[in-house]
């Protein structure tokens, strides 16, 4: 089984930071990446982040580019998500995710998630 813990969320103001942490524990051998993904209120999740363990390949959604950034410590097999400029459309629930499929880079193949945290941001 594989375990992911999210951490770091918390209430901000518009232009604000946080840092997010994800830490994989359990059978995580042969994954791909680890992923982002947001679910705001009453929308569906989407893709946020991915870094790609091995090469450190990284894609953003368009709506963060510039402002957020992912990393990576692979000897903690631990993801962060540095997020920046925080707007009120950043408001959601943030879930880190495991993929051990190759279309990682698109949001797919992810198959465990964590439980999620909240971010808030305040105009």
């Amino acid at each position: 089984q594989v375990q992911l813990v999210e951490s770091g969320g918390g209430l901000v103001q518009t232009g604000g930071s946080l840092r997010l942490s994800c830490r994989a524990s359990g059978r995580t051998f042969g994954s791909y990446a680890m992923g982002w993904f947001r679910r705001a209120p009453g929308k569906e999740r989407d893709f946020v982040s991915a870094i790609n363990w091995s090469s450190g390949s990284t894609t953003y959604a368009d709506s963060v580019k510039g402002r957020f950034t992912i990393s990576r410590d692979n000897a903690k097999n631990t993801v962060f998500l540095q997020m920046n400029s925080l707007l009120p459309e950043d408001t959601a629930v943030y879930y880190c995710a495991l993929s051990y499929d190759h279309r990682w880079a698109s949001g797919g193949g992810y198959g465990y998630w964590g439980q999620g945290t909240q971010v808030t941001v305040s105009s």
